[in-house]
């Protein structure tokens, strides 16, 4: 039996567990019955892994990939430009879709059908112990989790999918907030990047720093 569960109904995180069941014959006719769960065995466990692995592909990890499993993948970028595009339903925000604006250094992490996002305040790959900043961007959630909506979003979690990952998340339209506040900027979200049009160089401290590690992000602890 696999039990999975989400603390947070907004976010993509989720626990799972799995329990072993025998399964009895019911007296006479009856339906059979599912017995008592019994924990799962170390060796079990390993030798299910072994068996999984063995269906994973090689792959060669280029310098910015920051963790790597057969789920998950993490990833930053560097400072750079990107388009990004509005939502129609922010008629303020409309007359700037669609042009460049300069980006911060980002923190991905995705996995099949998942895309979560933080900001880093340093130009460099972080460490374990780097704090993170909330990314500040529309359509995401406290957690980092990327409301994809109508997102192109792949549908693996490969080094062969990290382009198309970021291209589906710049391409996308950003239509909406889902937590309070994103950015330090004065006037919010609108504000900060009706500011940043024909700028080259994003503001660090506009960040909203978080009391979060690389390593508290990509393990889900907080």
């Amino acid at each position: 039996m696999i039990y999975r569960s989400k603390h947070d109904p907004y976010s993509s995180r989720e626990t799972s567990f799995v329990t072993h069941h025998a399964i009895h014959q019911a007296p006479g006719k009856g339906s059979p019955v599912l017995g008592p769960a019994t924990p799962l065995t170390v060796e079990f466990v390993q030798s299910l892994v072994k068996g999984l692995g063995e269906h994973v592909e090689v792959e060669y990890l280029p310098a910015n990939v920051i963790a790597r499993t057969g789920e998950v993948i993490a990833w930053w970028t560097e400072p750079q430009k990107r388009v990004m595009h509005f939502g129609d339903t922010q008629g303020g925000m409309t007359g700037i879709s669609g042009k460049s604006f300069p980006q911060p250094a980002l923190l991905w992490m995705a996995s099949e059908g998942a895309l979560e996002v933080r900001a880093l305040k340093e130009s460099r790959r972080p460490d374990a112990d780097s704090k993170v900043s909330v990314a500040p961007y529309w359509n995401t959630y406290a957690d980092g989790s990327v409301c994809l909506g109508s997102m192109r979003a792949p549908g693996a979690s490969t080094v062969a999918s990290i382009d198309k990952w970021e291209q589906g998340f710049f391409d996308s339209a950003f239509t909406h907030g889902n937590v309070g506040r994103v950015t330090r900027y004065e006037s919010g979200f609108e504000g900060l990047w009706k500011s940043l049009v024909g700028k080259d160089e994003f503001p660090i401290e506009m960040l909203i720093d978080l009391p979060e590690t690389v390593e508290e992000f990509l393990s889900g602890t907080r």
